[in-house]
């Protein structure tokens, strides 16, 4: 991940990922600009974060938490599904 130390949104997306109890690795941009021209390479974005699992690029925290969202960002880091509850199911009747 792609970050600078006054983003706030790279403490989110490191955040989301610490819940998931997921090792990262963060690239501090900030001053050094091999790091910010290979971000740019690899992303084709100027804005941080820019999170990479694996060689897959997710993009930013946005990206990260819509994946979340929907259920997708577990099987990218090789996390097993949880399963959420069933609400359609009626509760049986206790009369």
């Amino acid at each position: 991940m792609y970050t600078t130390t006054i983003c706030p949104y790279c403490v989110r997306a490191k955040m989301l990922l610490k819940k998931k109890g997921v090792e990262y690795e963060e690239l501090h941009i900030e001053g050094n600009r091999e790091l910010m021209r290979e971000m740019l390479e690899r992303s084709r974005r100027r804005t941080v974060p820019q999170i990479f699992i694996d060689d897959y690029h997710v993009g930013g925290y946005d990206d990260l938490a819509e994946l979340n969202a929907f259920g997708k960002l577990d099987p990218l880091l090789g996390l097993e599904p949880h399963e959420e509850p069933d609400i359609t199911q009626e509760e049986p009747d206790i009369t």
